[in-house]
């Protein structure tokens, strides 16, 4: 069937798009003017309403293929999901590197400034199925596909910068653990369950990262306020054939953020799509969000100068010992024209490389080198998925594969082998260097071996630094999150031998997670004396690290950040107007938020028309509220308990109010008043006459407050939280 697109001149070119020129013609034409209805085969379809019978209430026909080719189309329309990062988001862009690299790397695409990149991003979680919610206390997939004119490279990573395994091998295990328990498929996208806890428990290797997931870095904000990492340690790799260690970072320019628990659990059952809806809004708006690459480059003389391995992925290199260097940046400015072609079909590889862009030998990421290829085999149904328009190279691809499910290339001539002579009578063949990837000569140490370099065996200390790096609240956080997810676990012999591996990070921290769980005391020694335990601790000289933590750096832009605005019949539109102008003004999103859709009348009589209601979009879905001035609105919206809920939950989730005038009504449960030097932090009290916010100055005083406010993202140091009732 043949459906209308966006007209041509709306379109822009993308990688892999050549095969799409027919369906580009079609675009904008009306009805009468679009081909008729066709099958497959471009047979004309008389009716696409009846099946063929054997009588007008008799059995459909075998013989009807018209029938037969779309229902059979429909019943392979679906691929099977991911193993892993099966829900996923996803949109194009562009990459430009701010000066050249040529000093440490021969990629293409890290040389010119003004050469622009076009990248494919697909954001996901790890665990659930591609029907879980968005904001699941989770890993999140950050993988970038560079169409370079030297071919595909695959910047395959998370939004956290270490994993919780060392040796590819544990990888079956580790998602059979994680994934819903196989007698009865529970839990969907969730880690509090007992065969995770099991098998972490009997991992020591796991604690390090198990803290990251543990903290609000599992609950991002934002997929636009992530950041990314390669995980991995790689090889830059010179002209001259000079190679540097390299880790990758992906910073996000609107800040880190993450969400509150309580808010996160909340939103799955609000709006289940609202990362994913977050992006699509972002970029079909016109805030197109922006990260930026730095690198962390190592000279092969300090490989072994750290204490640590940087062959293990369980491990970072702290950014006080080596510091980020920013290099470029990508912006993503197109959503998909389809999920499936797209976000669906697209085919990430670690292993693809370009020139100048080299592995280590890190046991996880060899692993991967075979794993990615043979799960795009079996899930994109064969050997040709890098045909698919969204995997196509920008540059021309030639080489002697042939044949196989979905092949698209037609290949003449007799030849398929190499050396060969028949194309031309001269001799073809491809023998040692001539340009393209090189390897870089590394020296391998024999022999083979099933063993761990014992350079791996310190699971802890890099534990504990994140652990001490974080702020009084975000170590709240942390202990919180343990608590609810062992809480779930059924075996107190997996909830003993998880606090018991925690004692060894911090022996505070062991004993608070204990305390609700029904355990003995942490017994360090316990753990100490299991199978599998090792920790050859190294002497570090970073004890805390201000990269580690979300809330050192939580200041920043207010840009795109979505401020809700309460009112009712009654409201003060005038004093509203230039509040909500200069918070806009700030780059902030508003949305007039009322008991009802369609207009409310506005103390001059005005109409101000309401975007959505408290049950459509509730505080959840909003960075800040503003309360504006009027007291007949004030009034109607304490009595009505969607209102004051909505103030409430904000409040408690840390969130930047604002009450103006008779706006703090909303607040007298929390006994806060119109004194605005008694307003706990993030809350701003304006208690300016009515009469007097027509003056721009105030107005503008108190969106400058509340942008302010807003900036800081959560005000986790508000006192009593517990005790409001939300």
């Amino acid at each position: 069937m043949i459906a209308t697109t966006k007209p041509a001149s709306s379109r822009r070119s993308k990688p892999g798009d050549g095969s799409q020129a027919k369906q580009e013609q079609l675009a904008g034409l009306t009805a009468d003017q679009l081909p008729k209805l066709t099958t497959n085969q471009g047979l004309r379809i008389p009716d696409n309403h009846n099946s063929l019978k054997a009588g007008v209430r008799g059995p459909t026909l075998l013989e009807d293929f018209i029938l037969r080719e779309k229902i059979t189309h429909f019943d392979h329309e679906r691929i099977p999901e991911r193993v892993v990062h099966a829900r996923g988001s996803a949109a194009h862009g562009y990459f430009e590197v701010y000066k050249s690299m040529s000093q440490f790397t021969c990629a293409d695409f890290l040389q010119d400034p003004d050469q622009k990149t076009p990248v494919f991003v697909r954001f996901s979680t790890v665990a659930g199925s591609r029907g879980s919610a968005d904001t699941v206390r989770d890993v999140r997939g950050f993988s970038v596909k560079f169409y370079t004119r030297e071919g595909n490279y695959d910047l395959v990573g998370n939004n956290i910068p270490v994993f919780f395994i060392q040796d590819a091998i544990k990888f079956p295990d580790l998602i059979h653990a994680v994934k819903p328990e196989p007698h009865h498929e529970m839990p969907q996208a969730a880690s509090a369950h007992d065969t995770f806890w099991d098998f972490a428990s009997l991992m020591p290797e796991t604690t390090h990262m198990l803290m990251w997931a543990m903290s609000d870095r599992a609950l991002p904000r934002s997929l636009r306020m992530m950041e990314g990492f390669g995980v991995h340690t790689f090889r830059f790799v010179n002209a001259r054939g000079e190679s540097h260690f390299v880790k990758f970072h992906w910073k996000p320019k609107l800040g880190v953020h993450g969400l509150a628990w309580d808010e996160a659990q909340k939103i799955a059952g609000k709006d289940p799509d609202f990362h994913r809806r977050d992006l699509w809004e972002s970029i079909d708006a016109g805030d197109f969000p922006e990260w930026e690459l730095g690198v962390q480059l190592i000279p092969p003389e300090k490989e072994h100068a750290f204490g640590f391995d940087l062959l293990d992925p369980t491990k970072l290199v702290p950014e006080e010992l080596v510091p980020v260097q920013r290099i470029g940046r990508m912006v993503l400015n197109r959503n998909p024209d389809n999920f499936f072609a797209e976000t669906e079909q697209v085919a990430f590889h670690p292993g693809h490389v370009v020139p100048g862009i080299d592995f280590s030998n890190d046991p996880l990421l060899q692993g991967r080198l075979f794993s990615y290829t043979d799960t795009q085999i079996s899930r994109l149904g064969g050997a040709n998925f890098h045909e698919l328009p969204i995997n196509k190279s920008v540059c021309p691809f030639h080489n002697f594969q042939r044949d196989g499910m979905h092949r698209q290339t037609l290949t003449r001539g007799q030849v398929a082998y190499e050396p060969h002579s028949l194309n031309d009578g001269k001799e073809f063949r491809v023998d040692g260097a001539d340009g393209g990837f090189q390897s870089f000569p590394e020296e391998i140490d024999p022999p083979k071996v099933r063993r761990r370099s014992p350079s791996f065996d310190d699971h802890f200390t890099q534990a504990r630094i994140f652990f001490n790096s974080q702020s009084a609240t975000e170590k709240e956080h942390i202990v919180a999150g343990f608590r609810f997810e062992l809480s779930k676990v059924a075996t107190p012999a997996v909830r003993q031998r998880m606090v018991d591996n925690l004692a060894h990070v911090d022996e505070k921290l062991a004993r608070r997670v204990a305390e609700p769980l029904g355990v003995g005391a942490p017994d360090f020694k316990a753990a100490a004396g299991r199978a599998g335990y090792r920790d050859h601790r190294y002497e570090s000289s970073i004890e805390e690290s201000a990269a580690l933590s979300m809330a050192v750096r939580a200041e920043g832009s207010v840009k795109t950040r979505k401020v809700a605005i309460l009112v009712t019949d009654g409201v003060d539109s005038a004093s509203l107007k230039p509040i909500r102008d200069a918070i806009e003004a700030a780059g902030a999103r508003c949305k007039i938020i009322a008991p009802r859709l369609g207009s409310v009348a506005s103390v001059s009589k005005r109409q101000v028309e309401a975007d959505a209601t408290f049950v459509t979009m509730p505080s959840v879905m909003f960075d800040a509220v503003l309360v504006p001035a009027g007291a007949q609105c004030a009034e109607a919206l304490a009595q009505n308990g969607d209102a004051v809920h909505f103030v409430l939950e904000a409040y408690k989730h840390c969130k930047a109010v604002c009450t103006v005038g008779e706006g703090v009504l909303l607040l007298a449960t929390l006994g806060i008043g119109p004194d605005a030097n008694a307003a706990p932090p993030g809350v701003i009290v304006a208690d300016t006459p009515v009469t007097n916010l027509g003056d721009a100055t105030a107005a503008i005083q108190i969106a400058k407050d509340f942008v302010a406010a807003i900036a800081r993202h959560r005000h986790w140091d508000r006192p009593n939280l517990g005790a409001v009732p939300a």
